[in-house]
């Protein structure tokens, strides 16, 4: 009969004895082989090191697992099955100790101190992980010492665990035991998150955090990073996978990343791109990256003068994923010639059969394509709006620039300035 498990941490068994039934010393704890559980890893094997080499014995005949670990019957090592490793195989001191994780749920790289185990279902799992100092004082032998020592100058060191539902691991192998709920919130996770994470990691990492979200969180990640970091990052993907989230990206977003790869680089990807979406963004390459024709999106909700406020409101739920924003809708000929502009607000307070002529704005502020930021962010700022239409040489509708990217292109200067 197995016996219960507390909980109890990996630092505390590990190098410690194997006995079987008998008293009789079988060998030294050496590691545990870890698989996929239904909640939690599970511990498959012990890994015990013998005077006849490397041996593994199976979790079922542990009876014992303490800081003495004993095993069912009267087993001797020369009857335990040799350990041959496996490309495949996790194990727990080798491949999660010590290592960088990704805590999903605080948003940041950290290093694995310790790690927490209990009994579930009758299988010795993974519960959590502990970061903080003091399971690197646990891992010395030097835990109680050290409340001791806090006690004295009357402070506490505190516990730093994390659940292992939480935990996204970034070794390859090790990977496979993260959960479901770890992989749904990476990709829930703020790019700009996502980035920094990026950032703290080493490189031969960097491709298992993006295997682990969508092409579309992708894409907004890599547009956070700083330019050296991006190219970077771009040169760990494949053309065919860069092409896949180049097409996610917003327009204007793709425009900046390829503007800072190598031209050949950048051609590759753009003639490996579907037709539409690479010639939006050509022609944003085609203006300076700082005037309102590089910083624009081409994508707006696009309106008609001769619908009403109903058909309105469904070509808004129709594109809604498509534009920049939805907060103004943007009357246009045919030619593209700009007629008036009606915010969501006017949409959604006046009823369905209302012309859309008789709620559009005809007084338009707008900026040329060529305008430089200081234009743009004066315009904006001095009638209070989250974006402006962008009119090309010929006065025609050439896409919009919204205030976070005019704001975006003052970021670095702000920082610089404030770092001073």
């Amino acid at each position: 009969m197995t016996i219960e498990i507390n909980e109890i941490y990996i630092s505390s068994v590990i190098g410690r004895k194997v006995i079987n039934s008998n008293g009789d010393q079988i060998g030294i704890l050496r590691d545990l082989i870890m698989i996929p559980g239904e909640v939690f890893p599970e511990v498959s094997h012990i890994v015990i090191k013998s005077r006849k080499g490397i041996k593994t014995l199976p979790w079922c005949e542990v009876s014992l697992f303490t800081h003495v670990v004993i095993s069912t019957g009267s087993i001797k090592p020369l009857h335990l099955d040799m350990y041959l490793p496996g490309d495949g195989d996790i194990l727990v001191k080798r491949d999660l100790l010590d290592k960088q994780i990704v805590d999903v749920d605080g948003a940041k790289v950290v290093r694995v101190n310790d790690i927490k185990l209990g009994k579930l279902n009758h299988k010795l799992c993974i519960f959590s992980v502990d970061i903080g100092f003091r399971g690197l004082l646990r891992r010395l032998g030097y835990e109680r010492f050290g409340e001791r020592f806090a006690q004295a100058i009357k402070r506490d060191i505190p516990h730093a665990e994390i659940s292992w539902a939480y935990v996204q691991p970034l070794e390859a192998n090790s990977s496979k035991l993260a959960l479901k709920i770890a992989r749904d919130q990476m990709n829930e996770m703020h790019p700009a998150d996502l980035a920094d994470i990026i950032e703290n990691i080493p490189i031969q990492s960097i491709r298992m955090v993006l295997d682990t979200i969508d092409t579309e969180t992708t894409g907004d990640t890599i547009y956070e990073l700083e330019a050296d970091m991006r190219n970077l990052v771009i040169s760990q993907l494949d053309n065919e996978q860069m092409t896949d989230i180049l097409e996610e990206m917003e327009p204007d977003e793709a425009a900046d990343v390829l503007s800072d790869l190598p031209e050949q680089k950048a051609q590759e990807l753009l003639d490996m791109m579907d037709q539409e979406d690479a010639e939006d963004i050509q022609e944003l390459l085609e203006h300076e990256e700082d005037s309102a024709g590089g910083l624009m999106n081409p994508d707006y909700l696009r309106l008609t003068s001769d619908i009403n406020v109903g058909r309105a409101l469904e070509i808004l739920k129709e594109c809604a994923d498509e534009v920049e924003t939805i907060f103004y809708g943007y009357v246009v000929t045919a030619d593209d010639q700009l007629e008036g502009v009606v915010s969501l607000k006017g949409l959604i307070m006046n009823p369905p059969e209302t012309l859309i002529t008789d709620i559009m704005e005809e007084n338009i502020k707008s900026v040329r394509i060529d305008a430089e930021p200081e234009d743009m962010l004066e315009t904006l700022a001095k009638y209070d709006l989250i974006a402006i239409p962008v009119l090309d040489a010929e006065d025609k509708m050439a896409g919009i620039v919204t205030v976070d990217d005019v704001l975006a292109h003052y970021l670095p200067q702000i920082i610089k300035i404030k770092r001073r």
